[in-house]
């Protein structure tokens, strides 16, 4: 059988595009539900309790997304490993964006009492469900299909779609409620309806990985693709998390903590701290492929190492930039947090982690690395700061920030520059290290 071709210019600059577009509707979907649960959930479905109290407890349902995002990572990530990237990209996109429109019809607290915030709980679980299994796919898809030492900068374009989505669920969120107070926030929930169908039409028309493709032509795919990479690739899976705990972390310090922060603690106007996500949103689709770019120049190490340290020495001074209460050095303060700190990290990251893994577990390995950090840093650093604050004051929040990134820094110094690797001269090596964890001989 003839081996799958290479996939010309044009078909790249369409999955790339198609990557981006997806991965965007999707982000849209997860980070619409953060701004929400910050600043309207709290009075929606807890209105029983506390003001510190209902912000930990919406902020409590946020995290249940993160908690779901490893099992979508493991599924999606096994039947990607054994059916390919398309399906998945596709099923992942229906599960996200049907749980995004049903919270727009969801009753409230005071409608039909405790339900209300089971039932949100419930579509929160699917939409972690959703966005574990798209960003390994989607990623895949840019990285496999891109030419050799390119990879950097279209693996990128899946990871504009996170300041996309939360551009435009920010800037919906911000628009909705500002002109419908009362029941605005429904219509941006609703509008992922439409969003489905724009996404399901690009994705359906692009071709499956050519890297894939070749795996699948051999019938070379592996039998359990979760099991051999953590038997063959357990250092880089740890590696993975590592490196993603930081980039993860304190981008939802800056972009949901930050939000209640401002409002609560500082007592400033809601739309002071969501103008200055949406600013520094519209940056990152420049920064973020700027990065990805970069690092194909130079290494994926030492761009990702630049936001790693950027985020420890700026842990302070964000919030005493916000402290002031002055609103163009809180936008200041975001946009470097953001546009600097994260999108330094997150531009090579795609291909980075993808580059860590072997063709046949490649899914799987980047899947299970990035979405099991996403538990223990985007999901619980919302809640961590709300604590620390109340316990001990911005400062403890400086400092928790800082250790993840310590620990990120730290991590991408242990890993190997992968930058010049050829990621389709693995699968002989690949086998036959599996074979040896298996105490066989290839």
């Amino acid at each position: 059988m003839a081996s799958a071709a290479a996939p010309s210019q044009g078909e790249i600059k369409k999955v790339a595009f198609a990557s981006f577009i997806g991965t965007a509707i999707e982000w849209y979907d997860f980070f619409l539900y953060g701004t929400a649960a910050s600043l309207i959930f709290p009075q929606l479905f807890f209105p029983e309790f506390s003001e510190t109290a209902g912000v930990l407890l919406s902020l409590s349902t946020y995290a249940v997304g993160f908690g779901a995002r490893p099992l979508g990572g493991i599924v999606f990530g096994h039947y990607g490993d054994r059916v390919g990237r398309k399906t998945m990209l596709v099923l992942s996109l229906l599960i996200m964006g049907i749980a995004t429109a049903l919270i727009g019809f969801l009753p409230t607290f005071a409608q039909i009492g405790i339900l209300a915030p089971i039932l949100l709980v419930t579509l929160r679980f699917m939409q972690g469900i959703g966005v574990g299994g798209e960003w390994g796919g989607a990623v895949l898809m840019a990285v496999e299909h891109a030419p050799p030492g390119r990879r950097g900068f279209y693996g990128s374009w899946p990871q504009m779609g996170v300041p996309a989505g939360l551009l435009t669920g920010t800037l919906a969120f911000l628009l909705a409620t500002s002109f419908l107070p009362a029941w605005g926030w429904r219509v941006p929930f609703l509008f992922s309806f439409l969003l489905i169908v724009v996404g399901l039409f690009i994705r359906l028309r692009i071709l499956e990985s050519p890297s894939f493709a070749r795996v699948k032509e051999s019938g070379t795919e592996a039998s359990m693709p979760i099991i051999d990479v953590i038997r063959t690739y357990p250092k880089n899976v740890l590696l993975a998390m590592g490196m993603r705990l930081a980039e993860n972390g304190t981008f939802y310090v800056i972009t949901v903590f930050s939000l209640a922060y401002i409002t609560t603690e500082l007592g400033l106007e809601r739309n002071i701290g969501l103008v200055g996500v949406i600013i520094a949103s519209a940056i990152g689709l420049v920064t973020i492929p700027f990065f990805g770019a970069l690092s194909d120049r130079i290494g994926r190490r030492p761009v990702y190492l630049l936001g790693a340290v950027f985020s420890i020495l700026f842990a302070f001074p964000f919030f005493w930039m916000l402290n002031t209460g002055a609103t163009a050095l809180i936008w200041l303060a975001i946009i470097l947090g953001v546009n600097i700190g994260h999108d330094a990290m997150y531009g090579p990251q795609a291909a980075f982690f993808s580059e860590l893994f072997g063709t046949r577990v490649r899914y799987s390995g980047a899947s299970l690395g990035y979405q099991l950090a996403s538990v223990l840093a985007g999901g619980l650093s919302p809640l961590i700061a709300v604590a620390l604050l109340a316990a001990y004051g911005f400062g403890a929040v400086a400092l928790y920030t800082a250790a993840m990134a310590l620990i990120t820094a730290v991590s991408v110094v242990l890993a190997a520059e992968t930058f010049r690797s050829d990621i389709d001269e693995d699968q002989a090596q690949e086998r036959r290290l599996i074979a040896e964890s298996q105490g066989q001989r290839a």
